[in-house]
């Protein structure tokens, strides 16, 4: 075992929330040292998640719209597609290599030292990292991040392969579209690589333990969203509970069962996704032996600076609480670095939006109805449909709609939820004006420009005090 050269600063994991933290601390002036079990940095999310699931969503939009003859009312016609699976994979890796040089490149631009190999906290300013030879060495630091992200959430029964019963890194990565595949949940991961692979030609059934699909999300989006997707193809199974799932030469075969008990089902599928969540991923880290907290469901307890129950040990991203998601992960880097400077540094977990990336998108932000109605709080309610807006009209992009959530008395407003195309760009037009404290008529009387889908967020405003103009 060899010591390595002090570091202000160590962090273990180099997803999202590593990364950016790592290059905030390094712009503030500390030493930084980043440890990733991958050779590349950028967590789950650029290598296996977010980034090549947004390339596979792309492709097989473009490849779907053609197929269908979706294009012909436009003047546009062509002959019948051919699906070249290998060569879409082919450029989904591209796009991933070229980001992963990227944040290769701005490591060595900030000076920030990247180790190869899996770290756990041996003492409170001492990292054991472990390369892939099982050699060791230390790396002391006046301070450790943990941003080791999440990981898969097994489901008892249901062994992953990732050949037939597959997670979301398997899913993207199937040499062959199936015939028929299971999707088992209803939430972001599930339903995008359910349109991924319908489009691509699959038979595509989605199971859900639940009575409805995107638990936590507005209802009147889920539910019209589920209304889209089955006009897309998909078919859904609610309230029903996967018990157990064998792969054998022909497919795989589950058994399933009513959610609140009853007879069991079989049902069959090439292939089986399972996708019931993430789980924090704190194998090995050592917080057990350095008595770091965590909380019932797995989490690690931190307090407003992103401390744990150990000075000088840190936690950020999908091992703390608040939503599981990069785009988060990253918010808490940078306020985590910007406190260890001195700074000040806080993310309001209320206004990191949640954006499932399907055709039509759905982005949501602040509260739901439900959880307005659950708190006791009034409110007053706008919405307005895309089919009423001249752009979405003009481009085909009409499904879906602008909700926009105000409080009673103050109009201050609470929440916002869409469904339509490029929901996830158009979300953050109101995120903005929520962190500021807008209210709906300041949404209202800001000029939008014309056509533009963000004209029917503004409608969505005027409709709070009933006065949109195009409905």
């Amino acid at each position: 075992m060899s010591d390595a050269e002090k570091t202000d600063l160590a962090i273990i994991g180099g997803g999202p929330g590593g990364y950016v933290a790592a290059i905030r601390a390094a712009q503030l002036g500390m030493t930084v040292t980043i440890i990733e079990t991958r050779s590349t940095l950028g967590g789950t999310c650029l290598n296996v998640g977010c980034i090549p699931s947004k390339a596979l969503l792309n492709s097989s939009e473009k490849y779907a719209e053609l197929a269908s003859g979706g294009l012909a009312d436009l003047g546009i016609t062509a002959g019948k597609p051919k699906l070249d699976l290998a060569q879409m994979m082919a450029n989904k890796d591209q796009i991933v290599a070229g980001l992963t040089d990227g944040i290769r490149l701005l490591m060595r631009k900030n000076k920030i030292t990247h180790i190869e190999g899996k770290g756990a906290i041996t003492a409170a300013n001492t990292v054991t990292i472990t390369d892939h030879a099982g050699n060791q060495q230390n790396l002391h630091a006046d301070r450790i991040l943990i941003a080791t992200g999440s990981e898969v959430q097994p489901l008892k029964d249901v062994p992953i392969d990732e050949i037939q019963i597959v997670s979301s890194t398997g899913a993207l990565a199937l040499a062959k579209v199936p015939k028929r595949m299971i999707v088992i949940g209803g939430g972001y991961i599930g339903l995008e690589m359910a349109t991924v692979w319908r489009r691509l030609g699959a038979e595509v059934e989605v199971v859900e333990y639940l009575p409805r699909i995107l638990p936590g999300m507005d209802a009147d989006l889920a539910s019209k969203f589920k209304t889209i997707m089955e006009k897309q193809g998909i078919t859904f199974r609610m309230g029903t509970a996967v018990t157990s799932a064998k792969a054998n030469k022909s497919g795989v075969v589950l058994n399933i069962m009513p959610a609140d008990g009853g007879d069991t089902e079989k049902l069959t599928a090439d292939v089986v996704l399972v996708a019931v969540g993430r789980r924090p991923y704190t194998d090995g880290l050592g917080l057990e032996a350095m008595d770091i907290q965590t909380n019932e469901r797995g989490r690690i307890a931190v307090d407003a600076h992103f401390e744990t129950s150990v000075k000088g040990i840190f936690a950020i991203g999908d091992v703390i609480d608040g939503p599981m998601l990069a785009h988060k992960a990253e918010e808490d880097g940078v306020a985590a670095a910007e406190i260890m400077a001195g700074h000040s540094g806080h993310v309001d977990y209320d206004l990191v939006p949640g954006i499932v990336y399907t055709d039509p998108e759905i982005a949501t932000l602040g509260k739901t109805e439900e959880q307005l109605k659950t708190a006791g709080i009034d409110y007053h309610k706008g919405v307005f449909p895309f089919m009423a807006n001249s752009r979405a009209r003009a481009t085909g992009h009409n499904e879906g709609f602008v909700k926009i959530l105000a409080d009673a008395k103050t109009d201050q407003v609470l929440g916002v939820h869409i469904i339509g195309h490029d929901a996830g760009t158009l979300i953050h037009e109101c995120a903005i004006a929520m962190a500021f404290g807008a209210s709906s008529e300041d949404i209202a009387r800001t000029c939008h420009g014309h056509p533009t889908l963000s004209e029917a967020v503004k409608e969505a405003a005027l409709a709070v005090e009933g006065r949109a103009i195009h409905i």
